[in-house]
């Protein structure tokens, strides 16, 4: 079985997070989901070095990269993902759409509203429920 380990960003301005959707694809368990944005790390990359370069070529930001948030290994029929999650800053929500058809700010809370990629649910799960410990 295939292994993909990728980089993904949980990326806040003005209190709320970017959610971005995937485009239609073959593989019907992802294809139009919601994911955080990110991609393949690259053999000559770190996580960090990878996330920058792929928020770059799929939005066109330069967010401020904080701290690591989760690691998630999730079985997808076709492959194996690990998902490193890193927490990040954007101070504009200025952005380009180039990998994806649709993008949401949303709450925290309001998170779990979303069709997520199965891989992305239990970073959205470990948010939703930090924020309510926090509140």
């Amino acid at each position: 079985m295939k292994k993909i380990e990728v980089v993904a960003a949980i990326i806040y301005s003005q209190e709320k997070i970017l959610c971005v959707q995937r485009k239609p694809s073959n593989l019907s368990y992802i294809s139009e989901k919601f994911e955080f944005p990110g991609g393949k790390i690259e053999s000559n990359e770190t996580q960090i070095e990878a996330l920058r370069r792929e928020l770059i070529e799929e939005l066109e930001i330069h967010p401020i990269i904080e701290d690591f948030f989760l690691s998630v290994t999730h079985q997808y029929p076709d492959f194996e993902l690990t998902m490193h999650t890193y927490k990040c800053r954007l101070s504009s929500r200025k952005l380009k759409l180039n990998e994806h058809i649709s993008s949401q700010w949303l709450q925290t809370k309001d998170l779990i509203s979303l069709d997520w990629a199965e891989a992305d649910l239990p970073i959205v799960t470990k948010l939703v429920s930090s924020n309510e410990s926090n509140n």
